[in-house]
């Protein structure tokens, strides 16, 4: 049986790859996407990119409805190792299977804002997403759920427009939307659908000679504190940081270990590849931190990104990507993207 790292060519026939990539298959990955769909009961002003707002309303009001110290700081409390709120918004770094030791590690969720939005007016609806990784975090949804209406209700942006939440849904890894909690009982609706990259690979794997990338929010890539722009951004660079996301996510999140993939081979054939970043652009944002007092720089790139080559076996760690995102500000919705295979209409 072919593995999920033995993908082949259109044929039949392997594709071309070192023998480390010849791997077992990843199981069902507990990571969900939940579509919220809510209405405005004053009119709603929406700011450029409103992942940074949803991130701060939603945080405030798990650590509200989750901490029972009071104290200022998780990082003094007793109970930092068991509490809801910091497993989900500010997970405590630990030791990996890797060397080194990190001081910060990926939180188990990602918050997608809707597109930029002029405005909703009331009854128009508002709708997000959110994506959950690891067992644990899934079985804290009604938890994740009262978070969010209270957040909404409490007003979004500077004139603090309430926000009524009106339904939950989880959207499968084939974009099909089932009900996922009942607002009425406050309970979950069934279990939650698991992604399965083996069936995602498989069905863009054939007859594979390359991927477009679309890059949907603002991707921020760094290199020695400095943001790549559009024409410093190489394929090895994206699987660089994708890798480097999708380790400590498999590992703190979904118990995988060890890192089921050859890194200095996966970053050789990176370099085997040619693209094209004509489409690419720059995007300047900033977000306010109230902590920080000040504004601070979120621009990243956007557009059409187009690899040529053997991308065979990047294929389940690009696709897992459309869930984790990557770069900077992972979590408040930006490095989106989404990828399919390159076309015969599509331009070199």
């Amino acid at each position: 049986m072919t593995g999920l790292f033995e993908t082949t060519c259109g044929d039949g026939t392997p594709a071309a790859a070192p023998a480390s990539y010849a791997r077992p298959a990843l199981p069902a990955l507990a990571v969900v996407r939940l579509r919220f769909t809510a209405e405005p009961q004053r009119p709603l002003q929406w700011p450029a990119h409103a992942g940074a707002l949803l991130r701060s309303v939603f945080g405030a009001a798990l650590r509200q409805g989750a901490c029972s110290t009071g104290l200022p700081s998780c990082g003094e409390c007793p109970l930092l190792r068991s509490c809801s709120y910091p497993a989900i918004f500010e997970t405590p770094p630990r030791p990996t299977q890797f060397a080194q030791r990190f001081s910060q590690v990926p939180n188990p969720y990602v918050i997608e804002a809707p597109p930029e939005l002029a405005g909703l007016q009331p009854g128009e609806p508002l709708v997000f997403h959110m994506v959950l990784m690891g067992t644990g975090s899934q079985q804290q949804l009604p938890l994740v759920v009262s978070a969010w209406q209270r957040a909404l209700r409490a007003g979004l942006g500077q004139a603090r427009v309430a926000v009524r939440l009106l339904s939950v849904e989880a959207i499968g890894a084939q974009g099909h939307p089932q009900p996922a909690f009942d607002l009425s009982t406050h309970r979950a609706v069934g279990a939650l659908p698991v992604l399965d990259l083996g069936t995602l690979v498989k069905a863009v794997a054939t007859d594979l000679r390359g991927v477009v990338l679309q890059l949907e929010s603002p991707l921020r890539l760094q290199r020695a504190s400095q943001p790549l722009l559009p024409q410093q951004l190489t394929p090895r660079a994206f699987i660089s940081h994708l890798l480097r996301r999708t380790s400590l996510i498999l590992d703190l999140h979904l118990g995988i270990q060890p890192a089921p993939y050859d890194a200095p081979a996966l970053l050789a054939l990176a370099d085997q590849l040619t693209d094209d970043r004509s489409q690419l652009h720059w995007r300047d944002l900033h977000r306010y931190s109230a902590r920080q007092g000040q504004q601070l720089p979120q621009g990243g790139v956007l557009g059409r990104w187009v690899w040529h080559g053997p991308v065979a076996p990047l294929l389940p760690w690009l696709l897992l990507g459309q869930w984790l995102h990557v770069g900077k500000a992972a979590t408040a919705g930006l490095g989106g993207y989404s990828v399919r295979r390159l076309e015969a209409g599509d331009a070199a």
